[in-house]
């Protein structure tokens, strides 16, 4: 299944169109999306035995350039990224692969849909292609084995990263330096755990202006999706509706020689193997 925020309303995509949640089961389920969250299974249930009526036919691929296609949460009470968590990744930056997951967060004001714009704060403002996990029940020491079934679902993510605000200081900062507006867009929606049988067994890329910078695999990740979750749940209390940016691959702006930055005007793509795709543009900050 998959639930997107169109004009702000949970809208189920369908190959045959788009399906209202809250009209479609004449109130059953709830129109906000971040409300949603912890019955979606539920709500993949009802799906499946009512099987009901689409209210637009729109198709998957049309709903991608609609302007009302929101972030997939609005207001997700944490968001945890994972910095330096592809081996590829650790070896273009020159860095020791962590023992543990390095973890920095991200802002809720930051959060943006499938479509924005991204203001340039810097000349050093950098893009980097995430799996975005989204929690689905509320949970403490939850088990590596366990992990998998807390989560709601999946998007694809983009944890753009001014550069120069991260390590303008000594030790190196990384909350504020990303999370400007708009540096964590998210969607194209929620795709539900069911439908992904290996969350560590996707192709993930990011063309910038039809270039492609990044493609590589989830399965270059150092701590698995089901770790991070696990290692997570050891400090923070994971709550419905939270966000977790598992890490970027290979190849993001700082790792090429020399290293290559977003301008504006750019186009940042961003895809993930049966997720979807994002289409940002640059603008200038």
């Amino acid at each position: 299944m998959r639930v997107a925020n169109l004009n702000g309303r949970a809208t189920i995509v369908t190959d045959g169109g788009l399906v209202d949640v809250e009209r479609a089961s004449h109130g059953q389920f709830t129109h906000e999306v971040d409300s949603l969250i912890s019955r979606i299974d539920d709500l993949a249930a009802w799906l499946a035995t009512t099987s009901p009526r689409v209210t637009e036919e729109v198709s998957p691929e049309e709903l991608l350039r609609s302007p009302g296609l929101g972030p997939v949460l609005t207001a997700p009470s944490q968001i945890f990224a994972i910095g330096v968590n592809y081996r590829a990744h650790a070896v273009e930056m020159g860095l020791t692969p962590p023992a543990s997951p390095m973890v920095f967060t991200k802002f809720p004001s930051s959060i943006a849909g499938a479509n924005a714009h991204i203001p340039i704060p810097s000349s050093s403002t950098d893009w980097e292609a995430e799996l975005v996990v989204v929690v689905g029940k509320r949970g403490r020491d939850i088990a590596a084995d366990d992990a998998l079934s807390s989560i709601a679902g999946y998007c694809v993510g983009q944890d753009f990263s001014d550069r120069e605000l991260q390590l303008r200081g000594t030790p190196a900062q990384f909350s504020l330096g990303k999370s400007h507006k708009n540096f964590a867009p998210v969607g194209p929606w929620i795709t539900t755990r069911d439908e992904i049988d290996d969350p560590n067994d996707l192709q993930i890329t990011c063309d910038i202006n039809g270039h492609r910078y990044q493609d590589s695999t989830t399965g270059d990740m150092l701590f698995s999706v089901a770790e991070l979750v696990s290692y997570l749940s050891t400090i923070c209390e994971l709550r419905p509706g939270d966000l977790i940016f598992t890490g970027s691959p290979h190849g993001v702006g700082q790792g090429q020689h020399p290293p290559v930055f977003l301008n504006a005007g750019d186009v940042i793509e961003t895809s993930i193997a049966k997720l979807g795709s994002i289409r940002n543009v640059a603008d200038q900050g």
